[in-house]
């Protein structure tokens, strides 16, 4: 079975974010940068999938991300966590790239590879878009399920039974015929931490670069027009004196808003 999991490079959400001088995009600084936390469970799940299967049924598991140099990084980490390849669609700057954007580029990558499954996380941590899975099952014309929370494969491989999580705690059943993509929740897995000795293999692995112009896309549908810092619309008042003084004060601006 060849299984391909898209990962993402997101902004580290515990480093403080810039925006570029033109304001068209986030800073560049390289370690501002992770792996997605929902792609993770993606990456576990596949490794999952290969040990569930039988040891005659060869699996191979590929990485796949979109954007800049930096994005390298990630499909290291990847190759640590248990993907056996990983490849890097390269963009020609450092901007913003619109969800169905990314997903056609995927989409043109993977047509012809023969995977049975597609695998990513539910969402993004920077954008939460949830649509990139989505997009790619719709280009493919391949069955797609999103919200994910549990996973059989059946029928000897030719097809995959899925839970996926819908409103009230409830779970919707489906039983797709492969080729599939799925978006996977949170709780499907616990994701493992990479052994030091596949950090050291995938330090020296070769990652697949492929140019942004070597590939199909379907043409651009949005672009993001400007970023800013929101502004403040209101601010506190610190009110000081006895309590009967704050209190005069507090009906005074109740009564001039008429709230009172």
């Amino acid at each position: 079975m060849n299984i391909l999991v898209c990962v993402k490079q997101v902004p580290d959400p515990e480093l403080p974010l810039s925006i570029s001088p033109d304001g068209t995009w986030i800073g560049h600084e390289p370690k501002a940068f992770k792996m997605n936390h929902f792609d993770r469970f993606a990456l576990e799940e596949a490794v999952l999938i290969r040990k569930g299967l039988l040891p005659e049924e060869k699996t191979c598991i590929d990485a796949v991300s979109v954007g800049p140099q930096r994005v390298a990084a990630t499909l290291k980490r990847a190759l640590a966590m248990g993907a056996d390849n990983a490849n890097h669609i390269l963009l020609n700057d450092d901007s913003y790239l619109s969800p169905f954007d990314t997903a056609s580029l995927i989409a043109s990558w993977a047509e012809d590879k023969s995977y049975q499954l597609i695998l990513t996380g539910v969402m993004a941590e920077d954008d939460m878009h949830c649509v990139v899975g989505q997009f790619i099952g719709e280009i493919l014309a391949f069955a797609c399920a999103t919200s994910v929370i549990h996973q059989e494969i059946m029928d000897e491989g030719r097809g995959i039974y899925v839970e996926r999580e819908v409103e009230s705690g409830r779970r919707e059943c489906l039983r797709l015929r492969l080729p599939a993509v799925l978006t996977l929740q949170p709780g499907i897995n616990t994701p493992s931490y990479p052994s030091l000795s596949n950090m050291l293999r995938a330090a020296d692995q070769e990652i697949l670069t492929i140019g942004q112009g070597e590939l199909p896309s379907l043409g651009q549908r949005d672009r993001l027009v400007s970023l800013r810092q929101p502004e403040r619309s209101s601010r506190g008042v610190f009110m000081e004196g006895t309590m009967v003084e704050k209190a005069r004060a507090l009906v005074k601006i109740f009564h001039e808003k008429s709230l009172i």
